[in-house]
């Protein structure tokens, strides 16, 4: 997946600039979304919990405290390796799909690379799967990971693909899934709903990084927000819900003033003071 030349990484998430030679100045869509609870407690339990029952030298270490705390704390980073190796191979996945529409588009592209990359890694399946939703949508690219800008609401962000299917035009997120038991593709979390809507509601998309060049946005006039989970086994596709995006909308925009109130309480000073006793009198 191309890195947006214009995006961030800062103490208060990911922000964007106007140009390559501008300060960042509004955070991202998914630092925005990012505001919002995850609730992972259990799933980080389970993943250390599952890491040490399943460590090969579990029946050697038992009797010795110190390997016993070396595998607790392997354990430990268990639910951070597995989330960093999801993220990398959805990278890879993003990448490939991104390489398709610009070979479609006639653009310079890496498809065998970012293919044999994938390959490597025993992931495929993924873009084979991937083709054959291509061919079957019969996807017509327009624009691959393009950076859009909302200034009334202050933020940034780039999409994965804005494309046309069936003559309807689409902002496409792509999201790479794992496998359920039952074989079929994990289901998508209704967050990217918000993701979709606040690219839909962007004013203006990049047209020259260097020099900030922009263009009033075209492609949010009633687009179909096209949600697709690329697995191994399948590729499925979801339309966000046409009468439910004004309450997604509503809430970006609530998350949007959460970032600004926790940056700007971040830069306030120190929340707690210490405080000395009486002098006696």
């Amino acid at each position: 997946m191309t890195a947006p030349l214009l995006a961030h990484a800062t103490d208060y998430g990911r922000m964007y600039a106007r140009s390559t030679s501008a300060q960042f100045s509004v955070p991202s869509i998914t630092t925005v979304i990012g505001q919002q609870p995850h609730g992972l407690d259990g799933w980080f339990g389970y993943m250390g919990a599952n890491s040490l029952a399943q460590d090969p030298e579990l029946p050697g270490i038992l009797g010795s405290p110190g390997k016993l705390r070396q595998a607790v704390s392997r354990a430990a980073k268990a639910a951070e390796s597995y989330r960093d190796e999801a993220a990398k191979r959805g990278d890879r996945v993003h990448n490939y799909c991104e390489q398709v529409a610009l070979r479609a588009l006639g653009r310079p592209h890496q498809m065998k690379e970012t293919r044999e990359a994938l390959a490597a890694n025993g992931e495929e399946a993924f873009a084979a799967r991937f083709d054959e939703w291509w061919e079957l949508f019969q996807v017509e690219p327009i624009a691959p990971e393009i950076t859009v800008w909302n200034k009334t609401v202050g933020y940034a962000g780039t999409l994965d693909l804005v494309a046309k299917i069936n003559g309807r035009t689409c902002l496409i997120d792509y999201k790479t899934k794992g496998t359920s038991r039952d074989g079929t593709v994990k289901p998508l979390d209704d967050k990217v709903v918000m993701q979709l809507v606040a690219g839909m509601k962007a004013e203006e998309s990049l047209v020259d990084p260097v020099a900030g060049e922009w263009e009033a946005w075209q492609h949010g006039e009633s687009p179909i927000l096209l949600a697709v989970a690329v697995g191994e086994t399948e590729v499925r596709p979801q339309r966000a819900n046409p009468d439910v995006l004004k309450h997604h909308w509503w809430k970006f925009c609530a998350l949007r003033r959460v970032w600004e109130m926790s940056a700007d309480t971040a830069t306030a000073g120190a929340a707690l003071l210490p405080l000395a006793p009486p002098v006696k009198r």
